[in-house]
């Protein structure tokens, strides 16, 4: 008599939350954690233990990739809400969009305080307390603005002696 296997066969919950750890290369306390949470779905429990189908990893793979590209955990709740077993494409466009745009930005400022550093270091004196009053105005004076007196880059203080 030969036996057929069934899609749902392949998605018994007949793993444990160690046995999903190991797989996912986590531990059982972030799955637990995920659950919590709300990323993950709280498992059907046998003997009260959690059991788990394979379709879980599916799902931790997601929140591991969303962790790896900045995703909040509120913005991966958003991602998963009500998905199973993965999001709607649309939802991760919208979602993504948002992120890159703040990848941008967070470039944009990486870029200006490594020309900040880098002027620092083409200088014999860097001139640390200047540059730091400097942004405390709002602005990030330029190298040049640098080999100016002291006194220029503090119109309100008293002149020194000498």
């Amino acid at each position: 008599m030969k036996s057929t296997l069934s899609q749902e066969d392949f998605l018994m919950p007949d793993l444990s939350i160690g046995e999903i750890a190991g797989r996912a290369g986590i531990r059982p306390s972030a799955i637990r954690y995920y659950e919590r949470v709300g990323l993950l779905p709280k498992p059907p429990r046998e003997s009260g233990r959690r059991r788990y189908d394979e379709s879980i990893l599916d799902r931790i793979a997601i929140v591991h990739f969303g962790k790896r590209v900045g995703f909040s955990l509120a913005e991966l709740k958003i991602l998963l809400n009500g998905a199973a077993p993965r999001p709607p494409p649309e939802r991760w466009r919208n979602l993504a969009h948002e992120r890159v745009a703040q990848v941008d930005q967070l470039i944009a400022e990486a870029s200006v305080v490594r020309q900040l550093l880098l002027e620092t270091l083409d200088q014999k004196c860097p001139k640390l307390v200047e540059r730091g009053l400097s942004l405390d105005r709002g602005n990030a004076v330029p190298a040049a603005a640098m080999n100016r007196p002291n006194r220029a880059l503090r119109p309100n203080s008293p002149t020194r002696t000498r």
